[in-house]
């Protein structure tokens, strides 16, 4: 199969970040949201993101324009017939990814492919609560999805072969790297990414070290380019906490527990740099 038109659910961060992929590597796309207000939101934000890439003469005006010329918005399902492909990248909530899922299953044509951008959700489960299992797959994007080089693709019990190899072939158009990963709590990169931020919490929480400090020794003992609570600011608290849980329930070992510091701060509201606070300020 070859995929000339990408639909995509949630213009929200993940949402927009694939529909500029996805345009900029000259596939068309179909960006629906819930409101007008929503999908003009998005799509401000990929222009803007593509602004900034003029600026670092990444890009010109003229491919500029021509990107977002290919990113359609609407706030009916329907548009999205014209797709091979629909990417759901709505919240990370199980009962409303299904509802979604179902509604598209519904909607679109029996060869359309169905993927999902969960990063902890089981592909198998959601794949079940549609009629084309075998074409139901996860695309796991990393934020920001337009400079982030990797994409998890997880396969359930029941996606063919022919559908991960129209998936991968995608992937590899976008510039990304593909990796394939069997379907698993967390899959590959939040089983061990988002333990690590949880323990960070926990050491915080203890007054083992200031959150500068662990930042700091992480970022110079092991070489990563950002510190675990700077990156869960990055991610967001909730989302954090949120795979946390799912990892204590998939796999009821209480290694997985979620740090109680990690909870008081999503309680309060304090979820990273997307409302300002978190463990930093911004």
């Amino acid at each position: 199969m070859t995929i000339t038109t990408v639909g995509i659910i949630g213009a929200g961060t993940m949402g927009n970040g694939i529909a500029q992929a996805c345009a900029v590597s000259g596939i068309n796309v179909v960006m629906v949201d819930i409101s007008e207000t929503a999908v003009q939101k998005g799509l401000a934000a990929v222009a803007g993101s593509l602004d900034r890439l003029i600026k670092k003469e990444k890009i010109t005006e003229a491919d500029k324009a021509a990107a977002l010329a290919r990113i359609q918005t609407s706030i009916r399902y329907e548009d999205l017939k014209p797709a091979q492909l629909v990417i759901e990248a709505a919240t990370e909530n199980d009962a409303l990814k299904v509802k979604i899922l179902q509604q598209l299953d519904a909607l679109l044509g029996e060869d359309v492919l169905i993927a999902t951008n969960t990063s902890s959700i089981s592909i198998t489960r959601l794949a079940a609560a549609t009629r084309r299992a075998d074409k139901f797959i996860g695309m796991h994007f990393f934020n920001p999805v337009p400079m982030m080089a990797l994409v998890e693709i997880i396969v359930g019990l029941q996606t063919s072969d022919a559908t991960h190899d129209a998936v991968q072939a995608l992937a590899q158009r976008l510039g990304k790297t593909p990796i394939t990963v069997k379907n698993a709590p967390g899959f590959v990169v939040n089983r061990i990414l988002i333990p690590m931020i949880n323990e960070a919490f926990f050491v915080l929480a203890e007054g083992v070290a200031t959150a500068e400090d662990i930042d700091a020794g992480m970022k110079l003992g092991c070489n990563q380019p950002i510190g675990p609570l700077a990156l869960a600011d990055m991610i967001g608290l909730d989302v954090c906490l949120a795979v946390m849980e799912v990892f204590l329930e998939e796999f009821g070992d209480g290694k997985y527990r979620p740090c109680p510091l990690l909870k008081e701060m999503v309680a309060a509201g304090r979820l990273g740099r997307k409302t300002g606070q978190g463990v930093y300020s911004y």
